[in-house]
Parts: structure tokens; sequence; C-alpha cells
């Protein structure tokens, strides 16, 4: 659904094109300082404009609906809202009959029976993660003495991301890329197994990031080519510090006090400008097909804030259930 969380609950709404997207948290703590200019640095950073993303720039000026009373929370809902201004909808008629490859679009017109707006993809668009930064941006004020860091490590296969993104740029498609992400101050003991692991819970929440189709921790998919005594991290102190890290951070499902680190895949974006097949249900037939519109080459790019603004939705939730 479109609700995340049990103590520190977001509920997003809104589509691509519509005339707003935002964000509602219950569960906030009253009185915590926050106006509208403590949104603006993470959400420029997940703002279009540099190579390799897309041409759409909306302003993304957020405005306090509800849950703010002179620059403090109040403890009710807090509700921030986008408005979309810088649309083109009219770049999305051909799908209507001409479902991207790779997209949602065929999967979301099944499955709502046409009503779903498909412009700009609608309420599955990336459009919406606007609105995870927001809550982000209020989660990582809750989370004292806890920092998360994400960065792009990779972009198209090449760990030197200004020539993949300029290789991109000239052969004219998309590419993905990988996302590194770390947080310091975890205190030991966040994560209830067994559904609830702190991998668990970060992994939902990760995987509600359009383009994500994979997610590992620590040395990941590497420890099943590794022996049991390489893989092990030797504690070296007794407040638990280990001499390597490839547990990532949590044993057992649950945070062991070092550092949380996990690695996030990010597709290629399913709107490239290369010439396509896909059926046109009008002709009946395979035919070619270009998007139209304006789209991110490398939507990786824009990922790293996303992820952190998960990452501390889900540990603000999680801190807050232990009291």
């Amino acid at each position: 659904m479109n609700t995340f969380g049990t103590n520190f609950r977001i509920s997003i709404f809104g589509e691509s094109h519509g005339k707003w997207v935002g964000v509602t948290i219950d569960g906030c703590p009253a009185g915590i300082p926050l106006q509208e200019s403590d949104l603006v640095p993470d959400l420029e950073r997940r703002k279009a404009g540099a190579a390799g993303t897309t041409p759409r720039k909306e302003d993304d000026l957020p405005i306090f609906v509800s849950g703010v009373f002179n620059n403090k929370t109040t403890g009710a809902p807090l509700t921030i809202v986008f408005e979309n201004s810088n649309i083109r909808s009219a770049d999305y008629d051909a799908i209507k009959n001409t479902p991207r490859p790779g997209h949602a679009d065929f999967v979301l017109h099944k499955k709502y029976n046409g009503f779903n707006d498909h412009r700009g993809g609608g309420h599955s668009s990336g459009r919406l993660t606007v609105a995870l930064v927001a809550a982000g941006v209020v989660a990582k004020k809750i989370l004292e003495g806890i920092t998360i860091e994400a960065v792009l490590a990779e972009a198209g296969g090449n760990t030197d991301i200004e020539a993949a993104i300029n290789k991109a740029i000239e052969q004219q498609d998309s590419i993905g890329g990988i996302v590194a992400c770390t947080v310091k101050g975890l205190p030991v003991g966040v994560g209830e197994p067994f559904f609830d692991s702190l991998e668990s819970v970060i992994s939902h929440a990760v995987f509600s990031i359009p383009a994500v189709k994979g997610i590992e921790f620590g040395s990941g998919f590497a420890a099943a080519r590794m022996q049991g005594s390489v893989h092990n991290d030797a504690f070296i102190n007794e407040g638990g510090g280990t001499a390597t890290n490839n547990a990532g951070g949590i044993n057992g499902g649950i945070g062991n006090g070092n550092d949380l680190y996990f690695r996030v895949a990010v597709k290629p974006a399913s709107s490239t400008p290369k010439e396509q097949h896909t059926w046109n249900n009008a002709t009946g037939a395979i035919a070619p097909f270009t998007v139209k519109g304006r789209h991110d080459l490398c939507i990786a790019l824009r990922v790293p804030v996303v992820v952190e603004a998960v990452t501390a939705i889900v540990l603000a939730d999680l801190c807050s259930q232990r009291g």
C-alpha cells in the first residue's frame, strides 16, 4: 500500500502529472525544530539538472499543510506537499497503446483496469520520491547522533561516474548504477527478528524506490564464495567493535553497533532514447517505439539522497519501537 511504518508512519500521495505530490507523517514527536528551509539541501540533491538527468526540473518548494506551528512540530500528523508545475502530459499519449518495455505501464493498466493515471508513470513515478526525501529530513532530525550517507559508487559498470555519464549521453541510452550507504552511530540492538529484522525492514523500504532491483549488506553475495573463518568479523573490544565488517553491521537481524553498510542496485531507466519494439494494442502487432518526454539517462544519479531518506525513515521507526 502507500503507508509504511508503525510508530513513525508515513503515507505518500499524488501522481507525476497531478496537481500535488506529498507525504503525511504520523507519530512525529512534538517540539522538533522544523521549517521549510531545513528540507532544501536534500531536496536539491534529488533535483534534476546535472548531465545525465531529465530536463524536467520542478521547484520542489515544500509547503507545510499541518503539524508545524511556530517552526516546531506539534505532534499532530505532519503533511508536506509539493506542486507539480513543469509537466508535458501530451508526451505520454502514445503509451496508452504502447506500454514501455521494462516499465510498469503494462501491469498498471492491467491491475487498475485502465483507470490508472498513465502520465509520467502516475503514482508509480520516481516523482513520488520527493515525498520520501521530505519525510527523510524529518526522520534524520529524530536520529540524534546517527549519520547516514549514501553515494553513487558506480554507474554503467564504471567507477568513473563522469566518464560513464558522458558515454551514456554519447550513445543516447540509459545506464544503471550502484549506490553505497553507510550509517554511523547506530546503537546495538536495533531490529526485531524474525520478520522485522534490520535487513528486512530496510530492504522493504529500499525496494519502494522506483528502479531498485537489488540490495546487499556487508560483503553481500561475495559471502557465498568465502570461508567462515574469513567472513566472520572478529571482536576486538568489549563494546563489540570488529576487525572487519563483512556482516555490514548486522548479526541475526540486529544492529551490532558497527557501521551499517549496504549497497543498492539501480537498473537503467526503461525510458531510453533508443528505439525499441513493443506491443501496440491499437494495431494488434509488435511495432517500433521511441519514448517521448523528458527522462533520466542515469536515474541512479538522483537515488543516493532517496536511499538516505528511506533508511532514516526505517531507523526512526525502529528506534521509536525500542522506546
